[in-house]
């Protein structure tokens, strides 16, 4: 037995599922990793991987970077948490307000769940409404408000985790994502308080927004006076300097942000126009606290991540990087008859098997599964460390070099060869 499995053993029998989040297990066993560098990982084993899994997307300059890390240090030798404010705080909120779109004012937290949750709170504390709506196959959260699947007909939601009440996931209604009018339609006949969506979905993988889809939601929102948060989690920092929304060129009246801003600590935030941001306390009637909120250490490495990803025309370098790879993949699976699809966007991609096009959830979700656990399965025996979900996206880094990306292409062809049509 090697001391992954050893070590799943002892984990199993003191926290459930043998992990600490759902989406790391996978059979017979999840790796325990020692060590990372840059695009690299290893086990306790001493297994070598290039990762695509980036920690969920959280490592856009990659692994142990040395600028963000020693940035780290510095802070971490002045104290780590102070329950009080501190400049290695404001500079980060600063720096937000320059760069996103939507910033007029930011409150930090820990989490993108804790982001999710008290954005949703603030729009239902500003309008004055309970019902709100969230996209089919999007992901805000492991908070009651965001685990909850479509109800039938115009009805609300149902739960979807035990534990969450009826009563609160009646207020939330599912739209299909690129398909404004079903949004409109929930919109005509619901008082509702806000739209949370990722303007990018990744929690199916990654769906792109079709032309003219985020301005007509922008738009409908507006003339419903609904509150249009732009869940920027996974895409903040990464799908531009300002988010999708800066790309998009569509400004919502909130963002939520998370994994970039923290620079590979742990780090969230909410922001929005100053009217809305006004409304929270202290200022405000809309209470929001947490102890580590604004950690420095967090604040410290997510600003020195956005200064890199900021310089030297790193974004447009990283996404060309990755639109390489993805190419490749595409015109192997050609090349190999292999029916499915390769999204992407900025430097995040995903492999749909068994479907032609994923341009919503309901589409996403009907993708191949057993397929792509053979694919993971395969890149990992090859020493390449995929996400283990058919629905989660893989991430680039700056870290990943010319000769990774050569390795990634001869394992991705690898893999379609050895199933090819």
């Amino acid at each position: 037995m090697d001391r992954s499995s050893e070590l799943y053993q002892r984990s199993s029998g003191v926290t459930p599922g043998g992990v600490s989040s759902p989406v790391r297990a996978f059979k017979p066993n999840p790796l325990f990793i020692d060590r990372a560098k840059g695009s690299r990982i290893w086990d306790v084993d001493g297994n070598e991987y290039i990762d695509l899994c980036m920690a969920y997307g959280p490592l856009v300059v990659g692994h142990a970077c040395p600028k963000v890390m020693d940035a780290a240090k510095e802070q971490i030798s002045k104290g780590t948490v102070y329950g009080a404010p501190s400049e290695p705080e404001l500079n980060l909120i600063e720096r937000i307000v320059k760069e996103v779109p939507s910033a007029d004012m930011v409150r930090l937290g820990c989490s993108g769940t804790e982001a999710t949750m008290h954005a949703i709170r603030v729009a239902r504390g500003v309008t004055g409404r309970d019902d709100i709506i969230k996209i089919n196959g999007g992901f805000h959260g492991a908070h009651d408000a965001a685990l909850v699947a479509a109800g039938s007909g115009s009805a609300g939601g149902v739960p979807s985790s035990k534990g969450v009440l009826s009563d609160v996931a009646k207020h939330t209604f599912t739209a299909e994502y690129n398909d404004s009018q079903s949004m409109n339609d929930i919109l005509d006949k619901h008082d509702v308080a806000c739209v949370i969506m990722e303007p990018v979905m990744g929690n199916v993988g990654v769906v792109t927004p079709e032309k003219g889809y985020l301005e007509e939601v922008r738009k409908i929102t507006s003339e419903h006076g609904t509150i249009l948060i732009f869940d920027e989690v996974i895409t903040g920092f990464r799908a531009s300097s300002g988010g999708a929304q800066k790309r998009y060129g569509v400004t919502p009246d909130m963002t939520t942000m998370g994994k970039i801003i923290g620079g590979g600590f742990a780090a969230g935030a909410f922001m929005g126009r100053k009217d809305i941001m006004e409304n929270v306390a202290p200022q405000g009637g809309v209470y929001v606290a947490g102890t580590f909120a604004g950690n420095p250490v967090s604040a410290t490495a997510g600003l020195a991540t956005i200064d890199l990803m900021c310089s030297n025309d790193n974004y447009n370098k990283l996404e060309k990087r990755t639109d390489s790879l993805v190419a490749t993949i595409r015109d192997s699976m050609i090349d190999n008859r292999i029916v499915g699809c390769v999204n992407s966007v900025a430097s995040m991609f995903s492999v749909f098997f068994g479907i032609e096009q994923a341009t919503n959830g309901s589409e996403a979700m009907r993708a191949d599964r057993e397929m792509f656990d053979m694919l993971f399965r395969y890149m990992l025996s090859n020493g390449v460390y995929l996400p283990p979900s058919a629905m989660e996206v893989n991430f680039m880094s700056l870290a990943h070099s010319e000769g990774d990306i050569a390795v990634l292409e001869d394992k991705f062809k690898g893999f379609f060869e050895s199933v090819k049509g």
